[in-house]
């Protein structure tokens, strides 16, 4: 499974629009939901013609925009299905998953639009930072990017994480 590596800074243009990260562009046409993708025998990478789909939505923790590929979404809205369908909790869960999701194309150039709504979220005007993060990634405001990873790497120096076992990854 392909994964969202790395940070980098695109500018958003007068209509809204960003390149998506060239890296993060593959990583989405060679995910499971993109089974009609190929591969170019010279370049090893994924044809241009597959289509980069990715639902945008408003982080619950941070100022920023969480892109979801297609299946990694569908499998957040999953607990949905365990809740009465008419309690608050699934209204709430609902709404918090559904109402500010965005499902997006990228054109051929690989710029997707980004909502006002979720821009004015994230606070982002001329600059964006698109942040991997494995199975999605986030976009940013540039500075908020910085310090939210200066923050992470603080606060990881004190997470361990227990020793795989010989034979488990």
């Amino acid at each position: 499974m392909s994964v969202f590596l790395g940070t980098h800074q695109n500018k958003l243009d007068a209509k809204g629009r960003v390149s998506i990260p060239a890296g993060f562009r593959a990583a989405l046409r060679t995910r499971p939901d993109s089974a009609d993708a190929t591969v170019d025998p010279k370049l090893g990478d994924p044809k241009l013609g597959v289509p980069v789909q990715v639902v945008l939505r408003p982080s619950h923790k941070h100022a920023c925009i969480e892109a979801w590929p297609l299946e990694a979404f569908a499998a957040l809205a999953q607990p949905l299905d365990r809740l009465e369908i008419f309690s608050e909790e699934h209204d709430d869960l609902a709404a918090a998953l559904y109402a500010d999701a965005y499902p997006t194309d990228a054109d051929k150039e690989g710029r997707i639009v980004l909502p006002e709504i979720l821009a004015q979220h994230a606070g982002i005007s001329d600059q964006v930072a698109f942040m991997g993060l494995g199975p999605i990634f986030q976009i940013w405001e540039p500075k908020a990017a910085e310090s939210r990873r200066a923050e992470a790497r603080a606060r990881a120096r004190g997470v361990s994480l227990p020793a795989a076992r010989p034979g488990q990854p």
